[in-house]
């Protein structure tokens, strides 16, 4: 195992008696191929639904945003308890798949959400998506929290915490990249329709299925390259180290500025197919924009992987939100900056975002390893609050926004409709993308400044 102590905020490993385990690559591949059909799940909804909604079942804004808002009020308060059930199954069997099989029901959800019925529009498609949205976001919990807890079973270091995280957040960008490009596509393009978006669930629900039962079987290899102590046969945790978790000062800001920024990505990618269609007057620059948001993501991750092994997590992390920030404010410009300018400081958010996916799914380990001797025995817990705390961004960032248009007079319409927005409609759709974020990301970077492991803490 290796031990890592950190002096002016830098880590730097050292020896504990023993050569660092080095994970093998093919486990590490399968490993991140599990978060394909993640990638999906969190990119398809956060970008289309919101739009779905509004533009081809005619829900108003407000009510839209509501329909994507209240089931994540039922995820916040379940998954944290599918931590509980994580946990118990390690403590019964020693690992947690479980869970992640049962969790590959996903897709049928993820297609549910868009075959909405021919006949349902306005509250009644509304409610139709918000019982989906919440199957759904439950489904997800019971594959993406054992999924995170893999990198706190194993015993491995600090920087070999990064590198895991790294080959995820590479091969995530890569789902998002192309669910984000093909998603609106195979929708219909600069004509969706209703028999559009089913096709695409379809299509994307298969590939979902596929990548998740890859990413099971990378969990197996990496649990057998890197066992840690054996928690079978202990008894699982009580309920009570629910709460444990946010007692820990550490992991409670950390959750307090990935709120923030998960609430931040969410609205942004929620806005991108208004701004391309009200702003830039071209529904089409709507894959353009996402692929100029992800594609330097995909490029970054490795940089940003040095850049915390030399700096340290916590001061990568800042700059990125500080990145983030400045990109924001010149996407407030709107058309008036020139496409060009609007498409460099959308890549500037994508660099920034895979900072802030990579870091603080990275520091989640760190930080349960700095929780004491049982913290392994305890990560289902810790990663059921920080995917409640996932789905909660994913669901107010779109609510934010659908906020912005309700309070600028956003006029919603059917599949096919025509309507006229207003002066301040359009406005508020310009602001939404850009004041609006850059505000949020402000308060994730103050939040993110309070979190100090880095600085004081020896590692393991």
């Amino acid at each position: 195992m290796t031990g890592v102590t950190s002096a002016g905020g830098r880590a730097t490993a050292t020896p504990t008696g023993s050569a660092p385990v080095r994970l093998p690559t093919a486990g590490l591949l399968s490993f991140a191929t599990g978060s394909v059909g993640m990638g999906v799940w969190v990119t398809v909804p956060g970008l289309l639904l919101l739009y779905f909604l509004t533009d081809v079942l005619a829900v108003p804004p407000l009510l839209a945003g509501l329909a994507l808002l209240l089931p994540s009020v039922v995820d916040v308060l379940l998954h944290p308890f599918v931590g509980h059930l994580s946990d118990a199954d390690l403590a019964r069997r020693g690992h947690r798949r479980r869970l992640m099989l049962v969790g590959c029901a996903l897709a049928l959800a993820f297609v549910a959400m868009f075959a909405v019925p021919g006949q349902l529009r306005g509250i009644p498609a509304a409610v139709w998506v918000a019982v989906a949205f919440v199957a759904g976001n439950l489904l997800f919990a019971a594959y993406q929290v054992p999924y995170l807890a893999t990198p706190a079973d194993l015993a491995i270091g600090y920087h070999e915490r990064t590198r895991l995280m790294g080959f995820r957040m590479v091969v995530l960008t890569v789902g998002i990249l192309l669910s984000g490009v093909l998603a609106p596509l195979l929708a219909g393009g600069d004509d969706p329709a209703r028999s559009g978006y089913t096709l695409m669930a379809v299509v994307l629900a298969v590939a979902m299925v596929v990548t998740m039962l890859v990413g099971i079987g990378g969990v197996r290899r990496l649990g057998a390259a890197a066992p840690a102590a054996s928690v079978a046969g202990r008894p699982p945790p009580g309920l009570r180290t629910l709460l444990r978790a946010l007692r820990d000062r550490q992991f409670r800001w950390l959750v307090v500025s990935y709120l923030a920024m998960a609430t931040t990505t969410n609205l942004v990618l929620a806005a991108v197919p208004y701004f391309a269609e009200y702003e830039l007057r071209r529904p089409g620059l709507t894959t353009v924009l996402v692929a100029a948001f992800v594609a330097p993501a995909l490029l970054a991750t490795p940089v940003w992987v040095v850049v915390a092994r030399r700096l340290g997590k916590q001061r990568g992390l800042l700059v990125a939100q500080a990145a983030f920030v400045a990109g924001c404010l010149v996407l407030a410009l709107g058309r008036t900056a020139g496409l060009g300018i609007l498409v460099a400081a959308v890549a500037v958010l994508g660099v920034a975002f895979a900072a802030m996916q990579l870091l603080p799914f990275s520091m989640v380990p760190d930080v349960v390893r700095a929780s004491g001797a049982d913290g392994t025995s305890r990560a289902g817990s810790y990663t059921g609050v920080w995917t409640a705390v996932e789905a909660a961004g994913g669901a107010l960032g779109p609510y934010v926004y659908a906020a912005c248009l309700a309070v600028g007079g956003f006029v919603a319409s059917g599949a096919g409709e025509v309507v006229v927005q207003s002066d301040t409609a359009l406005t508020m759709i310009r602001y939404g993308f850009g004041l609006v974020p850059a505000a949020l990301m402000l308060v994730a970077l103050f939040a993110q400044s309070r979190y100090t492991l880095d600085r004081t803490a020896a590692l393991t």
